[in-house]
């Protein structure tokens, strides 16, 4: 029989508290958000997913698929750049893995970012918006299942302030200027129609993606603080006058990476 998701989990835990020490914070990096690595500080160690229980090689395009240990000014974080989407078909419990297991390791604040469309024309491309609060539309939690194990919290968590108020004043205090957003969490791996835009909008969002949603939650229930971040790479379908691209995507991360890792390392100093 296959361990619980938490057993498993605890054991990637131990596994990267051996080769790569202890952690104050977890970055996840969206897609594009790789070359923020070595702007956040001194890399002390890396160490690949696939060398840690559970975690499976990321196949998306700018994923690298690596754990990199970094010294950010004297605070220790573990980077995880890239993840796994359940348009990969992945199971649930495997999307939020990386997550648990980091907090599992000691990682007391979990920073989530992705590349997002914007239902908002004034939120164009390579603009940052925090994440104020997200909209599950994905089908699926990672509370399905059993109750978790004695000595973890119950399933039945509070996820009323899910993405850390601290947190978001921390970086509106230094960058007044960035705007806050809902972010609609879809299944992918398609965009999404005009139709569905239009939806979304009516729901009250303000960014479109294919992840983040789940691993906040994970994270939240293991009694992390939550801090999202995303990366404006379009106009949501039916907003712009072009197709939707990938490649896009993966231009407008590099070219927004200074500015990205400006606001990570104010918010990092602060986990």
């Amino acid at each position: 029989m296959s361990p619980d998701p938490f057993t498993a989990a605890r054991a990637a835990a131990d596994v990267i508290t051996a080769r790569l020490g202890t952690h104050r914070a977890v970055l996840v990096l969206g897609s594009g958000w790789a070359d923020v690595v070595p702007q956040l500080g001194d890399e002390r160690d890396r160490l690949a997913m696939t060398d840690v229980p559970g975690f499976p090689a990321p196949k998306v395009v700018g994923h690298s698929g690596m754990l990199h240990s970094v010294d950010a000014n004297g605070v220790p974080v573990l980077v995880a750049a890239g993840r796994a989407h359940l348009y990969e078909r992945h199971p649930v419990e495997t999307v939020v893995h990386g997550v648990r297991a980091a907090v599992l390791a000691g990682c007391s604040t979990v920073m989530l970012t992705n590349a997002a469309g914007s239902l908002n024309p004034a939120n164009g491309p390579g603009t940052p918006v925090l994440i104020s609060d997200q909209l599950n539309l994905m089908g699926t939690s990672p509370m399905l299942g059993d109750d978790p194990p004695e000595g973890y919290p119950p399933r039945f968590t509070d996820v009323t302030d899910l993405y850390s108020p601290r947190l978001r004043a921390v970086a509106r205090g230094e960058f007044p200027e960035i705007n806050e957003g809902v972010y609609a969490g879809m299944l992918g791996g398609a965009f999404e129609t005009p139709a569905e835009i239009r939806m979304l909008a009516t729901l009250g969002a303000d960014l479109v993606g294919m992840s983040t949603v789940l691993e906040s939650i994970a994270a939240r229930h293991l009694g992390a603080e939550v801090f999202g971040l995303s990366l404006v790479t379009n106009l949501a379908a039916g907003l712009q006058g072009k197709p939707l691209d990938h490649h896009e995507v993966l231009d407008t991360g590099r070219a927004s990476v200074g500015r990205l890792a400006e606001i990570l390392r104010v918010v990092i100093a602060e986990a």
